[in-house]
């Protein structure tokens, strides 16, 4: 068994340097506006504009073309889409197979991603459909085998989550320093090689800082993981297995908490548990509050991938094309994406906060730790929309200088909105199922987010250019979300009066103690 202060150093470990991973690797398609500023001074698709190009020589770099736009469209589209889409069998390989198999698929595919950008050229400019497509798929596994880290810290778990999913958005300034060591003489080619050597930093984390299969919640005592000289136990414990009357680790401690496979339904009776076995994963998908939570995560990211994949053609309509200030607003944008590590434990604090409460008075107010922490998520679902709908009106407005209030708006948002999507699934459903509910409600919402490049297509076909109209649709559709923390205050109702209910029916049929307590 590892001493505490070593256990405590190698869980320090495995948080810094998830963090890094997230904030280098994780989401940096999503920094896809400054990557496309480089692929358009590489000539990629410049064959799309010749009639253009023909008509003066730096034609094609000044003013771009609409079918050249549409390419760099079609490709975030797609890697977006695959980002989310293939979330779901993912997650299902990483329920069955654990966290050791999902990550050596996680380095192999993004490794890949990162060769055919390294080796690709204006000739081959269609290699950055696979290209970006395997690292969206990479990237997306490497934050959902990371997010499992908020388990080591108890009752920081929801901070830590939202944490990790901040880093995720702001490794899309990756792309935005490509761009700018582009600018000072690098070649594309150098820069993803260095990418690509990184996977050996993959590697390392791993087989010695990560679980071979899952970190358990809550945390058993003298949990080890990661290669050591002894094979460390295998535990599969979920946090509403508990009984509302235990409240902390030291009950754990008595006995390690079997997975369900390992358990009969009697086992719950036998030894005085009043709940039953863990929901089925058919029932939490056909759920309401999964319902609304998908409408809720997908309307808001179609707004969001809208944004992001028209960003630069955006940008050079408000500035009638000067490329001087494309480029200054376009690393404005890139700047506020490293604001999303910091911007995103807000949203933990204002979900952990029942927990501060807690120990200050030594109660939770008659409320499970599940209840309590469900309910936590009404605030936090709520700010998120309210973010949304004002980044939305701001980038609806037609005017440069607002532009600034947008990109901060949006940051904001969307490290909200990816922090608070995974720590909600982690708390309104049973654990075993968050790497299929998490990748199903990711695969759902990237079919909404394929709508984007329709959108698209209208703003360059009829509507000339401008989206002004198209934003304030967005916008008005943004407002489903709000149905979400309504849906969930209500569940939160129900479920307490339900528990009222039972105790109350509990003490009517045994008035005595002792009857209640007795072993079947």
């Amino acid at each position: 068994m590892e001493s505490q202060g070593a256990g405590l150093a190698k869980r320090l470990a495995t948080l810094l340097s998830g963090l890094v991973e997230c904030m280098c690797f994780a989401g940096v398609i999503f920094g896809w506006a400054s990557l496309v500023y480089v692929l358009k001074g590489l000539d990629y698709f410049e064959d799309l504009c010749k009639p253009v190009a023909n008509m003066t020589v730096n034609t094609t770099h000044e003013t771009g073309c609409s079918e050249q736009d549409e390419q760099f469209s079609l490709i975030f589209t797609i890697g977006s889409f695959m980002n989310n889409f293939m979330t779901f069998p993912t997650g299902c390989i990483f329920d069955r197979f654990g966290t050791l198999a999902a990550r050596l698929l996680a380095i192999f595919l993004y490794t890949g991603g990162t060769l055919l950008i390294s080796f690709s050229t204006a000739a081959t400019a269609l290699m950055l459909f696979p290209a970006m497509s395997l690292l969206s798929i990479g990237g997306i596994l490497l934050i959902l085998t990371n997010m499992q880290v908020g388990n080591l810290f108890g009752k920081h778990r929801s901070t830590i989550i939202t944490l990790y999913n901040g880093a995720f958005d702001s490794s899309s300034a990756v792309f935005l320093i490509i761009k700018l060591l582009y600018e000072k003489g690098l070649t594309l080619r150098d820069m993803f090689l260095f990418i690509t050597a990184c996977s050996a930093w993959h590697l390392i984390r791993t087989f010695f800082l990560m679980p071979k299969q899952h970190i358990p919640y809550p945390l058993p005592p003298g949990y080890s993981y990661g290669m050591t000289c002894r094979k460390s136990q295998s535990y599969h414990t979920y946090e509403e297995r508990q009984p509302a009357h235990r409240g902390g680790s030291n009950d754990l401690q008595s006995e390690p908490v079997l997975a369900e496979a390992d358990r009969s339904p009697n086992d719950f009776l036998s030894k005085g548990h009043k709940e039953p076995p863990v929901r089925s994963f058919q029932s939490c998908v056909i759920s309401k509050v999964f319902f609304w939570h998908l409408v809720w995560l997908s309307v808001i990211q179609l707004r969001h991938y809208f944004f992001i994949g028209t960003l630069n053609p955006m940008l050079e309509h408000l500035t009638e094309k000067n490329t001087a200030l494309v480029s200054t607003y376009t690393n404005a944008f890139a700047f506020t994406q490293l604001c999303g590590v910091l911007c995103a434990p807000w949203n933990g604090l204002i979900l952990d906060r029942h927990k501060r409460r807690r120990g200050k008075d030594g109660s939770t107010h008659g409320a499970s730790d599940s209840l309590a922490d469900l309910r936590s998520c009404v605030l936090s679902l709520a700010v998120t929309v309210v973010q949304s709908v004002g980044f939305s009106v701001c980038a609806t407005v037609p005017v440069l200088p607002v532009q600034y209030a947008t990109f901060i708006l949006q940051v904001l948002s969307r490290s909200f909105l990816y922090g608070g999507n995974a720590a909600f699934l982690a708390i309104a459903f049973p654990l075993e199922h968050f790497g299929k509910l998490y990748g199903l409600v990711m695969g759902l919402s990237a079919l909404v987010s394929l709508l984007q490049y329709p959108c698209f297509a209208l703003v360059k076909g009829p509507l000339n250019g401008n989206p002004f109209y198209v934003n304030i649709g967005l916008t008005v559709v943004i407002l489903l979300g709000f149905v979400n923390p309504l849906m969930v205050f209500w569940e939160c109702q129900r479920r307490e009066k339900e528990r009222g209910m039972e105790g109350f029916s509990s003490l009517s049929s045994s008035p005595k103690k002792a009857d209640v307590e007795s072993p079947i």
